[in-house]
C-alpha cells in the first residue's frame, strides 16, 4: 500500500486519472491530507464512496508514528522515528514563547562526515521519502501549534533534493499547508550540485553551515570543503537579490581557541561583504572522541560584538535540548538502535 501523505499535487493528479477518477479529485484530497489532516480515506467525504474504495484498494494516508520521546528540562522533545531495515531519524520539537520549531530530518545518517557532529560519525544509511519526511510535521502530537519548520536535523538536504523539493511545494503551495516560505529555513553544507536548483525554485530560507572563514581550517572541520569550497559558494550567493525575498544565515560553531579570535571575525567580515545576510553563533556541544572544546559565553559575546560594530549582524543562538542530545551537532541514533537490539 503506497501512502499518499508525501504525494504532491501533480502526483496525486496521476494516481486519481490511473484510477479512472475525476482530475478535480486530486485537489480535494490534498485538502483532506494537507489542511483538514484525516487519518482515514474513509474521511473524505466529498469524495464518492466507490472512489474511496478505488483509493482504498492502493493506498493509505500513511501517518507513522514516533516509536519513541525525549523531553529536555528546557521543554525540548527528541522524536524517534522508525524507518525500514531498522534504522532510525530523530526530530526536535522546540517551543520557546510565541514560537514552536520542528528540526526534521532529510537522510538517514549523513554523507558530509563533519568532524564535530555525532549524525556524520554514525555515517549514511540511505535516503527518506518525502513521505518520511513530511510525516515528522504530522505525526508528532504538537504538530498544530508549529510556527516554523527548520531542516536541520540529521543529514544534507540538498543531498536529497528530488524528495526536498516535493516537501517544500506541499509545505508553500496554496493547494498544501499554504505556509509562507518565510516560516521555512533550509540548511545546508553549501552542496553546490543542488544549490541553484534550491534558489531558483524555492524562496524558503536559506542556512549555510561555515564554521571557520580560512579554507583549511575550514576542511579539516568539514571535509566537503575541498569539493565545495566556501568561497565558489559565496561567489554564487552574491548572483542572487537578498534583499527581499527570503533570508539569508551563516551558521558558525564557535570552538575555544580554534576560530573565535580576533582573526576570524575579520576574515568573517571580508568573506561575507557585499552579501545581505546575517550570522549565526552556536556553542559546541562536546560529543565523544572529539577533542574541540566549547568556546566561553564572554569569547562569543566579544566575537558578536565585534561583528555588529562593523556591520554585521550576528546573534548567539540559544543551546536547546543538550541533556536529551538534541543540540545542533548531537542527533545520532546509533546508541538507540544499539540499545534496541539489545532488549
Amino acid at each position: 500500500m503506497t501512502p499518499l501523505l508525501g504525494k504532491t499535487l501533480a502526483e496525486l493528479q496521476d494516481i486519481v486519472t490511473t484510477l479512472g477518477m475525476p482530475r478535480f479529485t486530486a485537489k480535494q484530497i490534498a485538502q483532506w491530507l494537507y489542511v483538514k489532516r484525516v487519518h482515514q480515506i474513509d474521511e473524505m467525504t466529498n469524495i464518492s464512496k466507490d472512489n474511496r474504495a478505488r483509493l482504498s484498494a492502493e493506498h493509505i494516508i500513511g501517518y507513522e508514528e514516533p516509536v519513541d520521546a525525549a523531553r529536555s528540562k528546557d521543554g525540548t522533545i527528541r522524536y524517534l522515528f522508525a524507518t525500514p531495515a531498522g534504522k532510525h531519524i530523530e526530530t526536535v520539537y522546540l517551543p520557546e514563547h510565541e514560537r514552536a520549531t520542528l528540526c526534521i530530518s532529510s537522510q538517514i545518517g549523513c554523507k558530509m562526515r563533519c568532524y564535530f557532529c555525532m549524525t556524520g560519525k554514525q555515517g549514511f544509511n540511505g535516503q527518506l521519502t518525502s513521505h518520511q519526511i513530511i510525516n515528522q510535521i504530522f505525526a508528532i502530537p504538537e504538530s498544530h501549534t508549529l510556527t516554523n519548520l527548520v531542516f536541520m536535523g540529521m543529514g544534507e538536504p540538498l543531498d536529497n533534493w528530488l524528495e526536498l523539493r516535493k516537501v517544500l511545494e506541499i509545505i508553500t503551495a496554496p493547494w498544501g499547508m499554504a505556509w509562507s516560505p518565510k516560516r521555512v529555513t533550509v540548511s545546508t553544507i553549501g552542496q553546490m550540485q543542488h544549490l541553484p536548483d534550491f534558489l531558483h525554485e524555492s524562496l524558503c530560507n536559506l542556512a549555510i553551515s561555515l564554521h571557520s572563514p580560512f579554507a583549511d581550517e575550514r576542511q579539516k572541520l568539514m571535509p566537503v570543503q575541498q569539493a565545495y569550497p566556501i568561497g565558489e559558494v559565496i561567489e554564487m550567493l552574491k548572483t542572487y537579490d537578498w534583499t527581499h525575498q527570503r533570508e539569508l544565515t551563516f551558521e558558525y560553531i564557535v570552538f575555544r581557541g580554534l576560530n573565535d579570535d580576533k582573526r576570524h571575525a575579520q576574515e568573517l567580515l571580508h568573506l561575507l561583504k557585499g552579501l545581505t545576510c546575517k550570522v549565526n553563533l552556536i556553542r559546541f556541544h562536546a560529543i565523544p572522541d572529539v577533542e574541540l572544546q566549547t568556546s566561553d559565553l564572554r569569547a562569543m559575546e566579544a566575537f558578536r560584538d565585534y561583528l555588529c560594530q562593523h556591520g554585521l549582524m550576528t546573534t548567539i543562538r540559544a543551546s536547546r535540548g543538550e541533556d536529551i542530545y538534541a543540540a545542533c551537532g548531537m542527533l545520532s541514533s546509533k546508541k538507540e538502535e544499539e540499545r534496541r537490539v539489545k532488549q
